[in-house]
């Protein structure tokens, strides 16, 4: 970690809790960015989903510029746009419109991962071939050769521009292992490491990334995040009330069991663990800091330490409105985010 103090960062997926529609959903999301604004986070980043029946966060692009629209100073951005699923020239496209419309305020997230099962990545790519090719390497060298305008002299594409002029949003790779991190430290590009998916590798894996940066002309030098649950409480006793829905949600998807609602605090409080998820259960632990504020501030500190990070991302999944904006109040007068 630098001497800089700990920035703090959100990363959204626009998930609807308690039976709550769309509507109110994304209502949710808006009235938290703008919450985070207010409070001195760095950046709000919104993922990419698709074929959920309980998240909104299909479109990052979309959300941030909405987002965009409604703040005055936080960064917005994707965590990620999920590249194969896209045409390069389009991600392109869309990041530079946003960053001409909030310059210096977007950040392009960018993912390996299809988001999705199968089927609907065959209806996101029409095509079976672009769905079993792995040609990630060259998505990602096409889609900076359009931001940087360096195609190869007989590249087919080397004429096409994605905006009249160069405007280029800070770009990241996203990682739960170290295929992120070799894509990030070899192009130059940030990098963000998903401990809430790989708690084990995260250490590792964002100082290797710090070890092998190579500069480029998107970043002199190494930019890393460390991403995480946190539900932040008075007390170590609410904060592991308010944690119960998701630690049971993340319990069922470790065992496979994807068909459930976001369970309510009502119902993951009564809810009475089978043997195999109180095994996913414990072996989750490291996806979440939970507890008191200071204990939890101490926690993150020694977190972004050991990662030698100066920035924590944490995703958003406090299922009740009010605790979900106590928490991230809490944390922003703890790490005293809108003080110089």
């Amino acid at each position: 970690m630098t001497n800089e103090k700990l920035k703090l960062s959100i990363l959204d997926l626009a998930t609807l809790y308690n039976g709550e529609n769309a509507v109110k959903g994304l209502k949710n999301s808006t009235d938290l960015v703008k919450l985070a604004d207010r409070l001195g986070y760095t950046r709000y980043w919104f993922a990419e989903h698709h074929n959920t029946k309980h998240q909104m966060s299909t479109s990052p692009d979309l959300l941030s510029a909405h987002a965009g629209s409604i703040t005055k100073n936080i960064r917005i951005g994707s965590g990620g746009v999920m590249l194969p699923n896209h045409s390069p020239l389009k991600v392109a496209e869309n990041f530079s419109l946003l960053e001409g419309l909030f310059p210096g305020r977007v950040d392009l997230g960018i993912g390996r991962a299809p988001g999705t099962d199968s089927l609907t990545a065959l209806a996101l790519r029409r095509s079976r071939d672009a769905v079993t090719r792995y040609d990630f390497p060259e998505q990602l060298s096409e889609l900076l050769s359009y931001f940087s305008r360096n195609f190869e002299g007989n590249h087919p594409f080397k004429d096409i521009s994605p905006a009249p002029e160069q405007l280029i949003p800070d770009m990241f790779m996203l990682g739960s292992s170290d295929g992120g991190m070799h894509f990030a430290s070899q192009n130059g590009l940030g990098f963000v490491f998903a401990a809430h998916i790989s708690p084990q590798l995260a250490i590792p894996m964002l100082r290797a990334y710090k070890k092998n940066f190579r500069p480029s002309a998107y970043l002199a030098e190494p930019k890393s995040i460390l991403a995480i649950i946190v539900v932040a409480a008075e007390t170590d006793e609410e904060a592991n009330y308010l944690a119960g829905p998701a630690e049971l949600q993340w319990a069922r998807w470790a065992i496979g069991q994807f068909q459930y609602a976001p369970p309510t605090l009502e119902e993951a409080s009564n809810h009475v663990y089978s043997p195999q998820e109180e095994l996913a259960r414990k072996d989750n632990k490291g996806k979440f800091v939970i507890g008191n504020i200071e204990s939890v501030k101490n926690k993150l500190q020694d977190l972004a330490t050991a990662a030698m990070v100066d920035e924590i991302m944490i995703l958003n999944m406090l299922t009740e409105k009010s605790s979900r904006h106590r928490s991230y109040e809490l944390l922003a007068d703890a790490f005293q985010l809108n003080k110089d």
